[in-house]
C-alpha cells in the first residue's frame, strides 16, 4: 500500500455486517482518517465509534452520498458490506441522481448496478478501491482450515455443489448452494447465505455441505463473498457439517473466532482453489 499522508481521508461506503467495522479499524491503524457513509437500517451503528466522521443516508440517496465524501475531501473510497436485497423492494429512497442512473441500466443485476454506481462516484474524482484495500490475511487461503477434514462423501458433495454454485454465480442469482448426497437442497437467492443455509439444512436434516464461491470475473471492488462466526452459528443450528469456500476470493471475518466455533461444533472448513484441486481420496 502507498504511504499515507498525515490526515489523509479515505471514504467508507458501508453496508451491513462486521466488515465495515473491521475495515475502519484497520484503516485507522494505517493512519487514515475515515469518512463513512452509512445506510439507515443496514449499517451497524457501532461503526460510529470507530470512524472519524459518519454520514447517515437512506438507500438510493446517491447525490447525498457523493456530496458527503466530497465535503470531507475524500479522493479514494471503498464499498464494504452488502445491502440486504429484500430491502430493495421496500426501503429504497432514490434521489433524482439515482433515478437518472437507474434509468440508464439495461439489466438490473448486482454487478451492473454496483459498477454503474462506482462509475458515477468516480466521475466526481473519487476512486473506488478494492474492498480488501489495506487488509492483509483477510482472504480465505487454500486448504483445510479446521481441525476436522471433510470425509470422502463430503468431498464428493463439495465437488458436485461447486459446479452448480459456479453456474448460479455466472447468471447472478447467488453465491451459495447447500448439498446433501449430491442433491441440491437450497440455492441462495435474495434471502442471503444464512437463510439459504437454514432452509437447506432443515431439508437435509443433518450433514449438509455448504459451498460458497465468487462470480466469474469477480470485481474485487465489491460483492466479494464473506463469511464469519455468524455463518458457523447458523450451520451449527441446522447441523450442517462442511463449509467449502473459494480461496483468495472470499473474505474471512473474525477468522480466529470463526475457526474456534467451527472446531467446537465439528464443522469442517476448506478453502478451494479455482481449479478445484481438492484430494478426492481424503
Amino acid at each position: 500500500m502507498e504511504p499515507v499522508s498525515p490526515g489523509e481521508w479515505i471514504g467508507l461506503i458501508a453496508g451491513k455486517g462486521r466488515f465495515p467495522i473491521i475495515f475502519a479499524e484497520n484503516a485507522k491503524k494505517l493512519g487514515y482518517t475515515v469518512s463513512a457513509v452509512a445506510h439507515v437500517g443496514e449499517t451497524d451503528p457501532a461503526l460510529e465509534q470507530v470512524v472519524d466522521r459518519i454520514h447517515w443516508i437512506r438507500i438510493g440517496q446517491l447525490n447525498k452520498l457523493i456530496r458527503a465524501l466530497k465535503d470531507d475531501g475524500v479522493r479514494q473510497a471503498v464499498m464494504v458490506g452488502g445491502i440486504k436485497k429484500t430491502h430493495l423492494f421496500s426501503d429504497v429512497r432514490p434521489d433524482l441522481r439515482a433515478i437518472a442512473l437507474f434509468s440508464r441500466l439495461k439489466v438490473w443485476k448486482d454487478d451492473g448496478i454496483l459498477r454503474a454506481i462506482a462509475k458515477e462516484i468516480e466521475s466526481e474524482g473519487i476512486t473506488i478501491r478494492e474492498s480488501t484495500f489495506g487488509l492483509r490475511d483477510i482472504l480465505v487461503p487454500v486448504g483445510e482450515l479446521s481441525k476436522r477434514r471433510p470425509t470422502k462423501k463430503e468431498l464428493e458433495d463439495i465437488h458436485f455443489g461447486w459446479a452448480i454454485a459456479k453456474e448460479i454465480c455466472q447468471i447472478d442469482i447467488g453465491q451459495c448452494v447447500v448439498v446433501k448426497d449430491k442433491v441440491i437442497v437450497a440455492v441462495e437467492a435474495v434471502e442471503g447465505t444464512d437463510e439459504a443455509i437454514r432452509r437447506g439444512g432443515a431439508l437435509a436434516r443433518k450433514g449438509a455441505v455448504v459451498v460458497k464461491c465468487s462470480k466469474p470475473q469477480q470485481d474485487l471492488r465489491f460483492d466479494l463473498p464473506a463469511v464469519g462466526p455468524g455463518t458457523i452459528e447458523v450451520m451449527r443450528e441446522v447441523k450442517a457439517s462442511v463449509l467449502a469456500l473459494e480461496a483468495d476470493k472470499t473474505i474471512f471475518l473474525d477468522r480466529e473466532d470463526m475457526l474456534e466455533q467451527a472446531n467446537r461444533a465439528g464443522i469442517a472448513i476448506i478453502g478451494m482453489a479455482e481449479t478445484l484441486s481438492v484430494n478426492r481420496d481424503a
